[in-house]
């Protein structure tokens, strides 16, 4: 097996994209990890976070840095604030949601790697040091919806 090097990011640097409404800075994706997991830095703004979903592939941790988010998962809902992490196994159903006034600050860690590609492949591109991204619109909205099976993501939009 390959020796491979350290991979450092500084603090202004690392892809930036726009997730419907976040801004999610890529620290590590499967490339870098030869896919044993991926670590995004994540700005949610007041309101923000995702319809209640599932993934089959992998687990998803999140570490709150600044604020307070609201995580449910299989119906049991927790509020996070700084220092404090929540791990949500393969499968469970489960959203996040920013319900303060200040945008939340906190690290996503996927394991394995893989789902970033899915943010990848539907955020808009960003530049470094972005603190918000624009809205989602109907566009992203419709093209996360399609593309989210082909990463084992269910989504329970609203009916």
């Amino acid at each position: 097996m390959p020796l491979r090097l350290p991979s450092i990011v500084p603090t202004t640097a690392g892809r930036c994209i726009g997730v419907v409404g976040d801004v999610y800075r890529m620290l590590a994706t499967g490339k870098e990890t030869d896919g044993k997991y991926a670590l995004i830095d994540a700005l949610v703004p007041p309101g923000g976070g995702p319809p209640p979903h599932r993934h089959s592939r992998e687990e998803e941790g999140f570490y709150v840095l600044d604020g307070e988010l609201t995580i449910t998962c299989d119906g049991e809902r927790q509020t996070l604030s700084a220092g404090m992490f929540a791990n949500l196994p393969i499968g469970s159903l489960h959203s996040f949601k920013n319900e303060g006034a200040t945008a939340v600050r906190m690290l996503i860690l996927i394991a394995p790697a893989g789902l970033e590609e899915m943010f990848l492949e539907v955020g808009q591109p960003l530049e470094a040091g972005t603190t918000t991204a624009p809205p989602p619109g109907h566009e992203e909205i419709e093209k996360l919806i399609a593309v989210a099976p082909r990463y084992g993501v269910e989504l329970q939009l609203p009916q």
